[in-house]
Protein backbone atom coordinates (compact mmCIF):
# COMPACT_ATOMS: atom_id res chain seq x y z
CA UNK A 1 0.00 0.00 0.00
CA UNK A 2 1.64 3.65 -0.62
CA UNK A 3 0.84 5.78 2.32
CA UNK A 4 3.09 8.82 0.52
CA UNK A 5 0.95 11.97 0.90
CA UNK A 6 2.00 13.88 -2.35
CA UNK A 7 1.89 12.40 -5.59
CA UNK A 8 3.59 13.44 -9.28
CA UNK A 9 1.25 14.41 -11.83
CA UNK A 10 1.50 11.12 -13.60
CA UNK A 11 0.49 9.06 -10.49
CA UNK A 12 -2.90 11.66 -9.93
CA UNK A 13 -4.01 11.19 -13.18
CA UNK A 14 -4.10 7.43 -12.73
CA UNK A 15 -5.53 7.25 -9.40
CA UNK A 16 -8.28 9.42 -10.94
CA UNK A 17 -8.92 7.09 -14.07
CA UNK A 18 -9.05 4.27 -10.96
CA UNK A 19 -11.86 6.13 -9.52
CA UNK A 20 -14.21 7.46 -12.10
CA UNK A 21 -14.56 3.62 -13.73
CA UNK A 22 -17.67 2.17 -12.35
CA UNK A 23 -16.55 -1.31 -10.38
CA UNK A 24 -17.11 -4.14 -12.76
CA UNK A 25 -20.05 -6.41 -11.08
CA UNK A 26 -19.95 -9.04 -13.85
CA UNK A 27 -16.79 -10.49 -12.69
CA UNK A 28 -16.28 -10.67 -8.98
CA UNK A 29 -12.66 -11.97 -8.67
CA UNK A 30 -10.29 -10.47 -6.76
CA UNK A 31 -8.07 -7.67 -8.44
CA UNK A 32 -4.40 -8.79 -9.42
CA UNK A 33 -3.39 -6.08 -6.83
CA UNK A 34 -4.98 -7.69 -3.62
CA UNK A 35 -3.98 -11.19 -3.28
CA UNK A 36 -5.04 -11.26 0.90
CA UNK A 37 -8.50 -11.19 -0.96
CA UNK A 38 -7.91 -14.62 -2.37
CA UNK A 39 -6.51 -16.44 0.20
CA UNK A 40 -9.61 -17.86 3.02
CA UNK A 41 -9.74 -16.30 6.46
CA UNK A 42 -6.86 -18.88 8.68
CA UNK A 43 -8.41 -20.97 11.32
CA UNK A 44 -7.65 -18.79 14.01
CA UNK A 45 -10.92 -17.02 13.98
CA UNK A 46 -13.11 -19.90 14.90
CA UNK A 47 -10.44 -21.39 17.58
CA UNK A 48 -10.21 -18.13 18.85
CA UNK A 49 -13.04 -17.98 21.12
CA UNK A 50 -12.76 -21.68 22.46
CA UNK A 51 -9.12 -20.98 23.45
CA UNK A 52 -10.73 -17.71 25.27
CA UNK A 53 -13.10 -20.17 27.00
CA UNK A 54 -10.81 -22.51 27.80
CA UNK A 55 -8.34 -19.69 30.05
CA UNK A 56 -11.39 -18.36 31.42
CA UNK A 57 -12.38 -21.26 32.86
CA UNK A 58 -8.74 -22.10 34.25
CA UNK A 59 -8.15 -18.85 35.42
CA UNK A 60 -11.32 -19.41 37.62
CA UNK A 61 -10.91 -22.72 38.86
CA UNK A 62 -7.48 -21.52 40.04
CA UNK A 63 -8.83 -18.83 41.81
CA UNK A 64 -11.36 -20.95 43.45
CA UNK A 65 -8.96 -24.02 44.39
CA UNK A 66 -6.69 -21.01 45.60
CA UNK A 67 -8.50 -20.40 48.46
CA UNK A 68 -6.72 -18.71 51.63
CA UNK A 69 -3.90 -21.62 52.12
CA UNK A 70 -3.77 -23.44 56.33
Amino acid sequence: MDTRDSKTPEEELQHLKEVSQPEDYDQPEPDVEQPEAKSPPGRLPRVLPIVIVVLGLAAAAMLLLSGNGP
